[in-house]
This record gives structure tokens, sequence and C-alpha cells, in this order.
């Protein structure tokens, strides 16, 4: 696959992972909301930081994108299934050690041990993200087998 067409279904499958996480928090399904996550690492502004958040979720997104087409290759099997079982593992990477990692650096999030400080700062994820609600390690699983789906998809 060449990569423009990598950079296509990527900005695709980024898409959709995005609008599902994003729309499962007026949902109920969970109080994660990525964009906002990501950017408040660059900026303190609240009202800039989904927009800073979104774009670095798009360039994250992209660059897992020509991952994903590695491990195509190497496994010399695509489709939509295997990209499916490949977004599972991304998935559960993301909320078992991802989110983690993020939380470890991030400059205005609290964390795990972490007692009151008089300045607010945003929960950290907890073990699977379950901090931010029970659904969320759901819908993040589903939301990259989904990703994994439409790059497998589009890579076939």
């Amino acid at each position: 696959m060449e990569t423009g067409n990598i950079l296509i279904s990527g900005f695709a499958a980024t898409i959709v992972l995005t609008t599902i996480m994003a729309v499962s928090k007026p949902m109920g399904i969970s109080r994660m909301d990525l964009p906002f996550l990501l950017g408040t690492m660059f900026t303190g502004n609240r009202n800039r930081a989904p927009f800073y958040g979104l774009l670095t979720h798009m360039i994250v997104g992209l660059a897992f994108a020509f991952i994903y087409a590695g491990v195509f290759t190497a496994s010399d099997t695509n489709g939509w299934w295997f990209g499916l079982v490949t977004g599972l593992v991304h998935g559960l990477f993301v909320l078992s050690a991802g989110l983690q990692i993020v939380s470890a650096f991030h400059p205005r999030m609290a964390h795990a041990y972490q007692g009151p400080t008089p300045t607010k700062q945003l929960q950290p994820p907890g073990f699977f993200a379950l901090n931010y609600g029970i659904g969320t390690p759901v819908v993040t699983l589903f939301a990259h087998m989904v990703y994994g789906s439409v790059l497998g998809f589009f890579y076939a």
C-alpha cells in the first residue's frame, strides 16, 4: 500500500475512532474526553485544549496507520478481521499502559497516589481507565477494533 493510501485510510479510521469516543461521553458511556486530555498536555487554556488535542490525536492516528500497515505487511495477513484483532491488541495496550504513560508525564494531571493540591488537576485514568466510567474500557476497545477494521479493510 502506498503512503497516500495509508494516510487517507489512517485519516478515515482516526475520524471514526475519535467520533465513537466523542459520542460515548454525552451518551453517558464514558467520561473520558480524549482531545481535552491530550490538549491539556500542551496548554493550560481549557478552551483551546480540545483543538490541540484533536490535532495531536489525528497525528498519532496517522502514525499508527503506518504501524498497522507494517504489521499487515510483516504478517502477510490483512483484511478487516485481522485489523479488528490488531485493534483489540492496540486498545488493550492503550488501556493497560498507554494512558498510564501519558498520566506519568502529563503536567496537568494528578497522579494516582497524590493527595489534594491547591491547583485543579485532571483525574488520572486509573486501571483500564475505569476512573472515567465503567463503560470507558468497553468503548475504547470497540473504537480501536473499528479503527483496525477500517485500516484492514482499506489495506486489503
